[in-house]
This record gives structure tokens, C-alpha cells and sequence, in this order.
């Protein structure tokens, strides 16, 4: 087993503190640039293109994923989230000037990086939380720490709401850059003073695979968590998909949908927060964590099944912000339990396979699905999405009883 750091309680709550402080800058980025990305390509291309584009998410991030893997072996964990970081802001800043200079593609490309960017980014917050974070710690500190990254997010999408039409769709991506100076920053002073996690002698320089994909094979838990992980985003890709469409039959122009994205998004988030602070430390201290994950398919099951009966706007905002806030809260605090006791490269070399590349995948592969149906079918029935979704919820409910089974002896 890799060493683990040992903290003291002060410096334990100092990490935290840091490195949730930015995660609230670096989800703050993302906010921005969400909005905006998803108005400009379907300004462009149409949200009936959306499924296209979902569909290269995967190889963007099979990418992104294998060099970080090198990175990782080569620079080590905190130099390669500086890099991560630092990188995806200049990436920023050429698809503005790009988008100035009236660059259509540049809406596809900003559209894909944005879905690959923050995942590949948290994911690499979450292994440093998980390396000097204690399992019952995590049970109380978890949902705090992702309650104050919320309020980046609330703020930015508030912002996008009030002034997306006054700035113009464009200028918003400007503000993602400058957010993720303070990320990197206080993620570096969150690793100076936890310390940067070692990898065990057969671990390090990536001995084993700068993936160290054998690990899915040798821990059922982690190849059941790829599983739970694959089709929760089945569930998310389908809402969204429907949400977009309902937006944009809805919402005729760029700068009202822009506005109509930022306030949807600062509402989700806000309510997430509650869920974070209050709902998951809640659950965490009193639930098993077997019936907190089954409960969480069950909720959208329920969801897409009222989408299905009731197609509207209103119907697909309330099913994608639920899904959306308990994935930002009790799903995520929850998934982290489980790599806290495992090794340096279950921490930072599968979860990248698991949370960044396998979350991503799914959602391309989703998105290809529809892209062929509608190919062979002609136009899909709004129906078929959440159809799709509440599916995918009832095969996620099933997998979670082998992986919160009990250990045997």
C-alpha cells in the first residue's frame, strides 16, 4: 500500500479549506463557459448537431487522460495539476480570439474542451482530498468541501444571468480565464501544506502503466464503480439532450438563452449547496452507504418517468437540476469513500480512467447512440430520451448491490 499523508487536524482543515476555496474558482470557470459554450454551438450548428459533438467528447479525453498519465509519471502530482490548469486557460483564451475573428468551429471545439477540461481538473482536486482525508473525516468534511466549491458557480451563473446580454456571450469566456489564476494558486498552497502524495516503489515514474489499467481488472469495486459511473452519465446525457431541445424550441435567441442557461445553472447550484452543506453530511452520518447509493437511481428513475409524462421545459429543467444537484453533492461526497483506503494509482491513475475518461466515454457513446437512431429513424419522439434514462437508472440501482456488498472474510 502507497504511504498516506498524515496530518494534523489544523493543517487537515487548512488543506481543505485551500483546496475547496479552488474548486470554487475552477468550477466558477467552468460556469462561465458552459453557459456560453452550449449557447454558441447551438447558435452555429443547432442543438440537433449536439449529439455530434458529445460523440468526440471520448476521444478528447482519451487523450487529455493519457498524457496526464505521463505528466503524471514525469512531473508528479502537483506540477501536473499546475500544468492542467494553467494549460486549459490559455486553451480558453485562443478560442475567444478565435471566436472573434468568426471562427465557427471554435464554438464546437470550446463546446468539447469544456466537457473534458473540469473533469480531468476535479478529479485531480479529489485524489489530493482523498489522499489525507481519514474515511470518517470524509463522511463529515466531504459535502462542506464541495458545498464551498459551490459558490463559484452560484456567483458566476448569477452574473451570466444578469449581464450575458449587456457583455455578449463571447466576453463571458474571458471570465473563465482570469478564475482559474486563483485556482491553480490555492491548489498549489493546499499541496504545500497537506504535501504531495508518494507513490509506493512499484508505483512510481508510472511502472505499472501511466494508467495502471490492470487495476480495473485486479479490484472488482473499481470495475463496478467504472459501471455505476457509465451509465449515471447514460441517465445526465439523455436529460440533457432533451433539455437542449426544449431550449431551443423554447428560447429563440442566442443571448436570451445564454441568460436563461446562467440563471438555470446558478439555481441548480445554489441548490446543490444546500444539499452539500446540510443534506449529504446528514445522510452520510446516519445511511449506510448501500442505501444512499440505491436511492439515488431510484430518485431519477422517478424523474425521467415524470419527463416521460409530462414533456416541457419546465419538466426537463427540474429532472436535469435534480440530477445535477445530487451528483454535485451525495453521489460525488459518497463515489469518494470508496478510494480513500486504496492505493497512489487506484487514487490517481484509475480514477482518472473511472471518473474522467469512462464518465465521458459513456456520455459520447450516448450521444453516438441517438446520433444513429435518428440516422436510421428519422427524427427520435421527445419520449425516447427519458425513456433512455429511466432504463440506465434501473441497470445503475442493480449494480450498486455488488458494489456495496460486504467484504467476505
Amino acid at each position: 500500500m502507497a504511504s498516506r499523508l498524515e496530518l494534523s487536524w489544523q493543517r487537515t482543515a487548512t488543506a481543505a479549506a485551500c483546496i475547496s476555496i479552488a474548486a470554487t474558482f475552477l468550477v466558477g470557470s467552468y460556469e462561465f463557459v458552459r453557459s456560453v459554450s452550449t449557447s454558441l454551438f447551438i447558435t452555429s450548428f443547432g442543438a440537433a448537431s449536439l449529439p455530434y459533438a458529445m460523440t468526440a467528447v471520448p476521444f478528447a479525453m482519451a487523450l487529455l487522460v493519457y498524457c496526464y498519465g505521463r505528466l503524471l509519471s514525469r512531473l508528479g502530482a502537483m506540477r501536473t495539476l499546475i500544468v492542467s490548469s494553467l494549460g486549459s486557460a490559455l486553451v480558453f483564451l485562443i478560442c475567444y480570439l478565435a471566436l472573434k475573428r468568426g471562427v465557427d468551429g471554435a464554438a464546437a471545439f470550446l463546446y468539447v474542451f469544456r466537457q473534458v477540461y473540469i473533469v480531468l481538473i476535479v478529479e485531480q482536486y479529489w485524489s489530493l482530498i482523498n489522499s489525507f482525508l481519514k474515511p470518517a473525516q470524509a463522511r463529515l468534511y466531504n459535502g462542506p468541501i464541495i458545498g464551498g466549491a459551490s459558490i463559484g458557480p452560484i456567483l458566476a451563473g448569477w452574473l451570466i444571468h444578469k449581464k450575458a446580454v449587456a457583455m455578449g456571450s463571447e466576453q463571458i469566456i474571458l471570465l473563465a480565464v482570469a478564475a482559474l489564476v486563483p485556482a491553480t494558486l490555492l491548489a498549489y498552497l493546499s499541496y504545500r501544506i497537506a504535501g504531495e502524495p508518494q507513490p509506493s516503489a512499484e508505483e512510481t515514474g508510472g511502472r505499472r502503466g501511466h494508467l495502471h489499467l490492470a487495476l480495473l481488472r485486479q479490484d472488482r469495486r473499481l470495475a463496478l464503480l467504472a459501471g455505476v459511473v457509465c451509465l449515471a452519465q447514460v441517465v445526465s446525457t439523455a436529460v440533457d439532450l432533451r433539455f437542449s431541445q426544449l431550449i431551443e424550441a423554447t428560447i429563440a435567441t442566442k443571448d436570451a438563452r445564454t441568460a436563461f442557461l446562467g440563471g438555470f445553472w446558478s439555481t441548480t447550484n445554489l441548490a446543490a449547496s444546500g444539499m452539500q452543506f446540510i443534506v449529504t453530511p446528514l445522510l452520510l452520518s446516519v445511511l449506510p452507504t448501500r442505501w444512499i447509493f440505491l436511492g439515488i437511481p431510484a430518485v431519477h428513475l422517478a424523474m425521467a418517468g415524470w419527463l416521460l409524462g409530462h414533456p416541457s421545459l419546465q419538466a426537463a429543467a427540474a429532472s436535469l437540476m435534480i440530477f445535477k444537484g445530487i451528483d454535485y453533492s451525495l453521489f460525488r461526497a459518497t463515489k469518494e469513500l470508496i478510494y480513500i483506503p486504496l492505493s497512489y494509482d487506484a487514487r490517481y491513475r484509475a480514477k482518472q480512467v473511472i471518473d474522467t475518461f469512462t464518465y465521458r466515454l459513456s456520455m459520447g457513446l450516448t450521444s453516438a447512440g441517438f446520433s444513429l437512431a435518428a440516422m436510421l429513424a428519422g427524427v427520435l419522439p421527445g419520449g425516447f430520451y427519458p425513456a433512455t434514462a429511466m432504463g440506465a437508472a434501473a441497470a445503475w440501482a442493480g449494480l450498486t448491490l455488488p458494489l456495496t456488498a460486504k467484504k467476505k472474510d
